[in-house]
C-alpha cells in the first residue's frame, strides 16, 4: 500500500478537507481556534503538506459539525476506487 502524501486519492482527500469546511461556512483561522491549533496548520493539512491521521480526522469533523462516518459516506464515491484485495 502507498502512503505517500502525493497519491491521487491523498490529493482529492485534501481538497475534500477545504471543501467541507467551506461549505460550513467556517474559514482556516476558525477551524484552527476550534482544533487547538494555527491557520497554518489547516493550511498544511488542506494542501497535503502535513498528513492527518483518523484520530485528528474525527476531531476535525467534530470541529465542524460533521460525524466522521458521515464524512465518509457522504464523500466515498469522489475518492479513487481502492485496488481488489489479494486473496492469501
Amino acid at each position: 500500500m502507498e502512503k505517500s502524501l502525493h497519491t491521487p486519492g491523498y490529493r482529492r482527500f485534501c481538497e475534500l478537507l477545504r471543501e467541507v469546511r467551506e461549505e460550513v461556512g467556517m474559514t482556516q483561522v476558525d477551524l484552527g481556534e476550534r482544533l487547538g491549533e494555527g491557520q497554518d496548520f489547516v493550511s498544511k493539512c488542506e494542501r497535503g503538506v502535513r498528513r492527518i491521521d483518523v484520530v485528528e480526522l474525527r476531531q476535525w469533523g467534530h470541529a465542524l459539525g460533521v460525524p466522521l462516518d458521515a464524512f465518509f459516506v457522504r464523500r466515498d464515491a469522489e475518492l479513487p476506487s481502492l485496488p481488489k484485495r489479494r486473496r492469501r
